[in-house]
């Protein structure tokens, strides 16, 4: 346990100093092997072993279909169909913001694409409707996480393959929170700009004229609407496993990208391929050193130690569980939803199993907590990100982002955690789980 103290110390420290994830983990999963007198020529293999596994195939099959989508002008036709139905109430064009990012999510399964994709697009043009840039900001980083929520989930696939879990369960766990959440920032949204009058509004039109507007996007948008229809649909109904799912959404992207949006070209499809292989690369970088550490840490019985010491500290389920949460916090502040999806599997698995908890309702869990992290200060790196596009100072949006985390997102973070049936209503009736 002090070796293994000593290690998370320095991968902490190498962080905090930015040095990149994968390096940081590396190092400490390198300290930690040695200091324990494993055998890290056993490490290696099994590291390779596991990132190789045809489970975790669909971790870039659905980046590239992500990344294609995106090049192929998937975004603007999601924007224009959600907007014809809200568009044009004050407050309409947040909550435009908040459904894209998380439709967005149900094609590329990442928070980060979601911000590339919709934050570029929206931050502009919610300032331009007289939106304040820190609240159009904090709007695109907060609804990017429910990317980690709405399948399918990248994160997801990574702690159900870590944990040994079914990923089709894993994804489903969090469908329910992840539309709770989105509609609980639709209502935030609107509640905090119901006093602003610098939103400008467009005129309203014939309910004949709108009507006609939904038809005609909805019409543009129905290819890009049917894609996580065709991924969930395949997966839930037995025809395929996630992997294969990936692989038809992969083709269905190129198919639709190339010959019916017609915005995908040979040349735009090689920077989307070179940009999903440069995200594959660092993700599985990333995980190779995490299964290194893992691995070591199963031999060596940490997670049983973890799990005797909290035992040790209360019998008290509910303080246990509020401060496993405390902890995923603090990892989802420090590390990004992939790496922190690792460490919650091998390190805090154990622990809620001991307390009874069931494992696909950690899942959902870790999925809200992470994206919880993932956009609170000091690291955030999804707010840092949507930040980078607005080009603002911390103060200018960090007030209405604490707003969003504390009345939204904390909130669903606990309702998940205390109440199992949110995460476990829809894997018992598709899955049939236990």
């Amino acid at each position: 346990m002090l070796i293994f103290a000593i290690a998370i110390a320095i991968i902490v420290i190498l962080l905090l100093l930015e040095m990149p994830i994968a390096f940081a983990f590396g190092i400490g999963a390198l300290v930690f092997g040695i200091g324990t007198g494993s055998n890290i020529s056993f490490l290696i293999p099994y590291a390779y072993q596991t990132t190789t596994s045809f489970a975790l195939l669909a971790l870039p099959l659905f980046v590239l279909a992500g990344t294609i989508m995106a090049e192929g002008g998937i975004s603007n036709r999601l924007l224009d169909f959600v907007n014809a139905f809200v568009g044009r109430i004050k407050g309409g064009l947040g909550a435009v913001t908040i459904v894209t990012c998380a439709l967005f999510g149900a094609i590329s399964g990442s928070s980060s694409a979601a911000i590339a994709a919709i934050g570029q697009i929206m931050i502009p043009r919610m300032v331009k409707e007289g939106y304040p840039v820190g609240h159009a900001t904090a709007l695109v980083a907060c609804s990017s996480v429910l990317a980690l929520m709405i399948p399918p989930s990248i994160p997801m696939i990574v702690f159900a393959v870590t944990g040994g879990l079914s990923v089709g369960a894993a994804f489903l766990s969090t469908v329910i929170p992840g539309i709770m959440l989105a509609l609980l920032y639709i209502v935030l949204n609107f509640v905090f700009l119901r006093k602003n009058d610098d939103i400008k509004v467009e005129p309203k039109l014939p309910m004949k004229e709108v009507q006609v507007k939904i038809a005609k996007s909805g019409k543009e948008a129905f290819w890009a609407l049917l894609m996580p229809l065709i991924i969930l649909g395949t997966i839930y109904g037995g025809i395929a496993t996630p992997t294969e799912a990936a692989a038809i959404a992969l083709v269905y992207a190129a198919v639709v990208g190339f010959f019916i949006y017609r915005g995908l070209t040979p040349a735009s499809f090689w920077k989307g391929t070179i940009q999903a292989a440069i995200t594959t690369g660092s993700i599985i970088t990333v995980l190779f050193f995490l299964f290194m550490m893992s691995r070591s840490m199963v031999l060596q019985q940490v997670p049983g130690q973890i799990a005797d010491l909290l035992l040790n500290l209360s019998d008290n389920k509910i303080l246990l569980l509020l401060l496993i949460n405390l902890v995923l916090l603090l990892m989802g502040m420090i590390v990004d939803d992939i790496s922190g999806s690792v460490l919650a599997a091998v390190v805090l698995l154990p622990v809620v199993s001991e307390l009874g908890v069931h494992p696909i309702h950690f899942a959902a869990i870790v999925g809200t907590n992470l994206g919880l992290g993932n956009v609170s200060p000091p690291c955030a790196p999804m707010l840092y990100m949507a930040a980078g596009v607005s080009k603002i100072t911390l103060d200018r949006y960090i007030g209405i982002t604490l707003k969003f985390l504390c009345l939204g997102h904390l909130p669903m973070v606990l309702l998940v955690t205390f109440l199992p049936e949110l995460s476990l209503f829809l894997p018992k009736m598709l899955m049939g789980i236990q």
